[in-house]
């Protein structure tokens, strides 16, 4: 989404088929980021519900780490975001 964009959407499409919307997103004080929440949130902020800024905010998360989610969904979807196959899809794509 452009950050200076003006429409925001009600809800979007999660990665499972489900209508997302702010109030269906992880809480902000999540702390356990299991795979579907992870996808959740990368999904808010490709479909326009939140910002990259927001979602950093919202979650206490950096920049790199919420990116690091999205190349993770883009490159493997969201078997990617396995914390136990990162440095396996990393030796994939890093060569």
């Amino acid at each position: 989404m452009l950050e200076n964009q003006k429409f925001r959407p009600a809800s979007v499409i999660g990665p499972l088929g489900e209508v997302l919307t702010l109030e269906t997103l992880p809480p902000a004080d999540t702390s356990r980021w299991v795979v579907r929440r992870k996808a959740e949130v990368v999904a808010a902020v490709a479909g326009g519900l939140l910002t990259v800024d927001e979602a950093c905010e919202r979650y206490s998360l950096s920049f790199e780490e919420f990116t690091s989610w999205q190349r993770a969904v883009d490159r493997v979807g969201m078997p990617g975001l396995r914390v136990t196959r990162v440095q396996h899809y990393r030796s994939i794509f890093d060569n």
